[in-house]
């Protein structure tokens, strides 16, 4: 099953080929679309960054299915990487949502706070308001 010294050698170099093409292609497509080789050219950020995140998936698969071996192994061990690998992507995302959203919601309880602070008086002093017993009600 297992691929000679030769043959080995010519997956190697073929697998090395494969992922210089892919990331010359990214780099290609990063400065191209930056406007660094041609002024004043610029891709639209919809279609450089799906490139760039497609050709950076496609490395990673080439990379564990060549190089980690699980094409060679049974499909249940593959399982037990690529799924792993799947719930931290989706944890990463979920984490990255959820702290934007408590980051806007900090922004409106701080923009809130400043609306009601106490008026200053002119000596520079904040005033502070203490309510008198006869303002509370006792039911």
């Amino acid at each position: 099953m297992g691929l000679s010294y030769e043959e080995g050698k010519k997956a190697a170099y073929k697998g090395f080929i494969l992922l210089l093409i892919v990331t010359l292609l990214e780099v290609g497509i990063a400065l191209v679309g930056n406007g660094h080789i041609i002024d004043g050219f610029h891709l639209s950020k919809l279609i450089m960054y799906p490139a760039m995140i497609i050709l950076s998936l496609y490395k990673a698969y080439f990379i564990v299915q060549e190089f980690m071996h699980m094409k060679y192994e049974a499909k249940g061990l593959a399982m037990t990487v690529i799924l792993p690998t799947l719930l931290l992507v989706w944890a990463v995302i979920a984490f990255l949502s959820e702290g934007n959203f408590w980051k806007v919601k900090r922004a409106a309880v701080d923009d809130n706070a400043e609306m009601i602070q106490p008026a200053q008086q002119d000596d520079g002093k904040q005033e502070s308001y203490i309510p008198e017993p006869s303002e509370f009600r006792v039911k």
